[in-house]
């Protein structure tokens, strides 16, 4: 089974973890990257409207063909209770009928993983595990 990450890390602490998982499951990884990164006061400011609502940003070519991999580990970060914008303009390229785990990244917050699962498998994705991550401080 061919597995990829995919991540999104607005401060650096998803990546951390991206990269373990990497390592532990042999998987590729490609980092998300906003097509035009935000500061810190949009970012948590927009960004967390944009969250709340389910938008997705812009983001960059992930220079992948997502066909062909079978599986997909999907990490970012939780901005109040929903993932980050960039993650939702990721998640709207799967192709339909692959199996995906969420891991949701924050140092105290908590997602709502009862929508988050539902928007992901009303794209026609099949969630085989979904886990909110306490990440360090640093």
């Amino acid at each position: 089974m061919k597995t990829l990450i995919l991540f999104y890390s607005y401060s650096g602490k998803t990546k951390v973890i991206a990269e373990k998982l990497a390592a532990d499951e042999s998987a590729e990884i490609v980092e998300i990257k906003d097509v035009k990164r935000p500061g810190k006061l949009k970012a948590y400011t927009a960004g967390i409207f944009a969250a709340i609502k389910g938008k997705a940003w812009p983001i960059q070519p992930l220079g992948v063909n997502l066909a062909d991999y079978d599986r997909f580990i999907l990490l970012a970060p939780i901005w109040a209770n929903n993932p980050a914008p960039p993650f939702n303009a990721m998640l709207e390229q799967l192709p339909e009928g692959k199996t995906v785990a969420v891991k949701m990244v924050s140092m105290s917050g908590k997602s709502e993983k009862e929508s988050q699962s539902k928007r992901i498998t009303d794209l026609g994705l099949e969630i085989i595990g979904y886990e909110d991550i306490k990440s360090q401080k640093t």
